[in-house]
């Protein structure tokens, strides 16, 4: 048996599975809300991912009824490019700024400004952005220096958790390559960016490929989690990394587009593919050997919870769902951009604004709906638009996340990606992706790829149907990002 925890944004989730690829058992426990104290702002208490972990691995094990000496290894994924900071015993010191937190716009240009923008994305295959864990941790450097004194390991979301459970400082190329710190291309920690920045190399984690045992179970871990002491914990990978070993997408071509809190295009490559302009991130492949470029909508799934939380309080998304199919393909003309935590591609604008668009007297709720689904495929839409012009190939597209779960959000983005959708029979996420990396790391399978193999399959094809409709409101939405700049800009 293979455990795979994901340390989400919105609360982590434990999955059991077998050699057989058959999951026995899982458990999700909540995190607190976000605080977000300023515009922009987006922390979480690392605190509370460890507490959630415990609830859903010790939920997850209680379901299957097995007891902790029969899970044969552990794999983790989660969030990506939060920054947790711990002081020398190993504490934290202060709340973790994740991933959606966009106040480090002035660090992004100023480390810009000290690398070079063609040099940075040189050394790391990516810009500044807001999002990274480095400029993060620029931002407390200059704004709270009296807690960036006092640090001494550097961690993002899932391996805070791992050191919790193993008392070891590790983390995954795929994670490391969201930290800004690393260089890409050559699977190491960057010194040069690194020196240029001011962070010292010792804060920084060992480094391992995804599937390798980097740690085991220690005494405190099994006491809080039911597990044995001793059980090997594979490095895993983020969120992303995970969900596409989960999804099978490991060969050039091959493509998923996830909805989750925020939406990703992620397309398997042989090599580091950079875009010039740092419109997509290219990152290190949860498989060795491999690499990824991706896209990022940052309030993708965010959008429908958005809408549900404000203006259709007591539905669920069942209902909202329903609600949309009602409502015609192009909402009427009524549009939405999803820029609620402003925008990674392909704007890398972090005061990038949500909107509705094209509001008349006709439209219903069912419009609003509908348009908030058809916006965030539009948004994701963009990063298909990038690969085109990168010549990353696009041969097969499977769904993952709330938008594969749908009936008519797959068609949505059937309709708007404009060529037929893969979905699969088991699409668990991230954790199955990580239980099949520890699964791979303590040889159930000889790698990656024979994992995929024996236990990814699909299960249906959605094609378009309203793809010429979708395209010329496609061309449309393109339109509405140039003219909100504008408006921020008066």
């Amino acid at each position: 048996m293979f455990l795979g925890v994901d340390v989400g944004t919105g609360g982590t989730r434990a999955v059991l599975i077998d050699r057989a690829d058959r999951l026995i058992a899982s458990h999700a426990a909540e995190h607190a809300p976000i605080r977000s104290e300023h515009i922009g702002w987006a922390e979480q208490d690392p605190e509370d991912w460890w507490r959630a972990a415990r609830e859903a691995i010790t939920g997850a094990m209680a379901a299957s009824g097995l007891a902790g000496n029969e899970i044969e290894a552990v794999g983790l994924t989660g969030q990506m490019h939060g920054c947790v900071m711990l002081d020398a015993s190993g504490n934290v010191l202060r709340p973790a700024l994740i991933w959606c937190d966009q106040r480090t716009q002035p660090e992004c240009d100023w480390l810009t400004e000290k690398i070079g923008f063609e040099r940075l994305i040189e050394l790391t295959c990516n810009p500044a952005l807001p999002n990274f864990t480095l400029t993060k941790l620029l931002w407390v450097r200059k704004h709270q220096p009296e807690i960036f004194s006092k640090i001494a390991h550097v961690l993002c979301p899932k391996d805070y958790v791992r050191y919790r459970m193993t008392g070891e400082f590790a983390m995954d190329m795929q994670e490391a390559s969201g930290t800004l710190l690393l260089d890409v291309a050559h699977r190491r920690w960057s010194t040069e960016v690194a020196e240029a920045a001011g962070i010292p190399m010792q804060w920084l984690p060992r480094l391992f490929e995804g599937p390798e045992i980097c740690a085991r179970i220690s005494e405190a871990g099994a006491g809080a989690t039911g597990l044995a002491a001793g059980t090997p914990v594979a490095a895993g990978a983020g969120d992303q990394g995970a969900g596409a070993v989960g999804m099978g997408i490991l060969a050039p071509g091959s493509v998923s587009a996830t909805i989750g809190t925020s939406g990703v295009v992620f397309a398997a490559t042989d090599s580091p593919a950079k875009d010039r302009l740092g419109r997509l991130h290219t990152f290190c492949h949860a498989a060795p050997g491999r690499w990824h470029v991706m896209g990022v909508t940052n309030g993708a799934g965010l959008s429908l919870r958005y809408f549900r939380d404000t203006f259709a309080i007591g539905m669920n998304y069942d209902e909202l769902s329903a609600l949309a199919a009602t409502a015609p393909a192009g909402s009427d003309g009524l549009m939405w951009t999803p820029y609620l935590f402003g925008e990674r591609t392909p704007h890398l604008d972090p005061n990038a604004r949500a909107a509705f668009v094209g509001i008349t007297a006709s439209h219903t709720r069912a419009h609003f709906v509908r348009a908030v689904l058809e916006g965030v495929a539009f948004s994701l839409r963009d990063t298909f638009t990038l690969f085109e012009e990168l010549h990353v190939p696009v041969k097969a597209i499977r769904l993952g996340g709330g938008g594969a779960r749908g009936p008519l959000w797959r068609q949505i983005q059937a309709d708007v990606y404009g060529q037929p959708v893969e979905i699969l029979e088991a699409e668990e996420g991230g954790a199955f992706g990580a239980a099949l990396l520890a699964g791979t790391g303590v040889g159930a399978w000889s790698n990656v790829e024979e994992a995929c193999a024996a236990t990814v399959r699909v299960a249906s094809t959605v094609a378009p149907k309203d793809a010429a409709t979708m395209n010329a409101a496609y061309k449309q939405y393109r339109r509405i990002y140039p003219a909100l700049k504008e408006i921020a800009k008066a």
